[in-house]
């Protein structure tokens, strides 16, 4: 798995003692339905100008990060560190708990909610989602939708849930 870092600004501190139990699968492309430019980690850097594209206007105050996002080519990208909580599920439940920000991974995947997502984003997630159980041990997997039902429809009917290999789906 090809991993790159950078350093969103767009991240705190867990509750002292809570424990990583969930991962959560989105999808994002900026502009919606365009791959491969600058703008998701123009987004979680908070540098994203507004001025760039029409879309851009309405979402480039938003202060959002995501662990990891997965691009189209399967290569990775580390925005916050796993023990720290990046921002990205928003008013979300699981479980009966609320603010799965507290005790979830976010996993953004480059893609949209009726696009097939490439075979090598598969398998960066599936190798990503090892390493993360061998670190976390069990995770329940979920997507944006599962957490924020009628908010979110990530990541959608494209998204193959029957090729996440590991550790399990919820």
């Amino acid at each position: 798995m090809k991993l790159s870092q950078r350093s969103s600004p767009h991240c705190d501190d867990r509750p002292a003692g809570t424990k990583v139990s969930l991962v959560v699968i989105h999808n994002i492309s900026l502009p919606p339905d365009e791959y491969g430019g600058p703008w998701i980690d123009d987004l979680f850097m908070g540098r994203l100008d507004p001025k760039a594209h029409p879309y851009f206007e309405a979402i480039a105050a938003a202060r959002v990060s995501s662990h990891y996002l997965i691009r189209r080519d399967g290569s990775v990208v580390q925005y916050v560190p796993s023990d720290k909580r990046a921002w990205h599920a928003g008013v979300s439940s699981w479980k009966g708990r609320e603010r799965c920000n507290d005790f979830s991974i976010g996993i953004e995947l480059e893609g949209s909610d009726g696009i097939a997502f490439m075979d090598a984003q598969y398998d960066a997630l599936n190798e990503l989602l090892r390493s993360l159980s061998f670190r976390y041990g069990e995770l329940d997997i979920a997507g944006h939708s599962d957490v924020a039902p009628g908010r979110k429809t990530d990541p959608g009917p494209a998204f193959q849930w029957e090729r996440v290999k590991a550790p399990r789906r919820a």
